[in-house]
């Protein structure tokens, strides 16, 4: 048996043993940025990276450099990781567009939330890397309400914020992570920075 399978057969024994079933269908693209949602718990990554062999995905996902030195960096590369340096002010968006150029396969995993908190807002990077590398957004998600977890529709932004977040809005809308209280509003600051500018008076 190959590899591939082994790890197959274990990730869905792991989702059959925990009582989580998958929805959806794999990534009809081949390049695309994923979004992982509601991210409340430790238990979600090893939740996603299940789901992901079962959907035959291969993902990638960015981590703090210090993840990957010594004797974890090379299993942290086998599950997908891609190192980056978050001392330095290059541009990450830009960085991480061009790698897409370099892979004809690739769905690379950027957190929305950025914590397992409470945030008011997501970190927009997923968006603006798919729009610089022109790639697809694909949602997908963990609902411990009804232990299910898969994979969403996917759509190309457009560079209209605030109507390109209400689609994943209403997609996460009845989705619930294990900690409730800890999944914020799906929203970027750009788009209430936004909003405040266009008001006359400057309010909201």
């Amino acid at each position: 048996m190959s590899k591939r399978r082994i790890r197959r057969a274990l990730a869905r024994l792991f989702l059959a043993a925990t009582g989580w079933k998958p929805e959806g269908d794999p990534p009809g693209p081949r390049r695309y940025v994923l979004i992982a949602a509601p991210h409340t718990t430790n238990w979600d990554f090893p939740y996603l990276l299940a789901f992901a062999e079962h959907f035959g995905m291969r993902i990638s996902w960015l981590g703090k450099a210090s993840l990957f030195r010594g004797p974890l960096g090379p299993i942290m590369r086998a599950l997908g990781g891609i190192p980056i340096e978050r001392s330095r002010s290059e541009n990450r968006v830009a960085a991480m567009a061009k790698i897409f150029e370099e892979h004809d396969d690739l769905g690379l995993v950027v957190p929305a939330e950025a914590t397992r908190g409470r945030t008011e807002f997501w970190k927009s990077g997923f968006y603006y890397i798919a729009l610089t590398a022109r790639v697809p957004i694909v949602m997908s998600f963990l609902d411990y309400t009804r232990k299910r977890g898969g994979i969403g529709p996917a759509f190309l932004p457009t560079g209209n914020v605030s109507r390109d977040m209400d689609a994943v809005r209403a997609f996460y809308a009845d989705k619930q992570g294990k900690f409730p209280e800890a999944f914020g509003p799906v929203r970027l600051r750009e788009e209430s920075e936004r909003s405040e500018a266009s008001a006359p008076d400057g309010s909201t």
